[in-house]
């Protein structure tokens, strides 16, 4: 299996790009105060490893969503929930990359950067 060494995104980045993008319409109609900042990274394939990253951010609650492609595992996402100030976890959670719907990402994003 080759990896994707070009800097062009993987088709699973692009896949969870735009569910993110949905999502965020979505969201920032019911939920103006979270206005979450996707980001997307190569740097992790800059340096030699084979994956791509998306952090979803929230500015008032310093909150972060980390999600990681690896090309060895083109079907898993893994993701953590974690704080923008702090350095991520080293362990982190996995999920189906089909079981990552605009639903499922709406979700997620409100339910962990809600302002309370």
């Amino acid at each position: 299996m080759s990896g994707n060494r070009s800097n062009k995104p993987s088709e699973q980045l692009e896949k969870l790009f735009e569910i993110a993008q949905a999502a965020h319409v979505m969201i920032q109609r019911d939920f103006k105060e979270i206005d979450p900042l996707i980001g997307v990274s190569q740097n992790m394939r800059a340096s030699g490893i084979p994956a791509d990253v998306m952090t979803v951010d929230c500015l008032k609650t310093r909150r972060r969503i980390i999600f990681i492609l690896h090309d060895h595992q083109p079907d898993l996402l893994s993701y953590q929930f974690g704080e923008m100030d702090s350095d991520p976890e080293s362990d982190f959670k996995s999920v189906e990359l089909t079981e990552m719907t605009e639903q499922t990402f709406y979700d997620w994003v409100t339910g962990y950067f809600k302002v309370h």
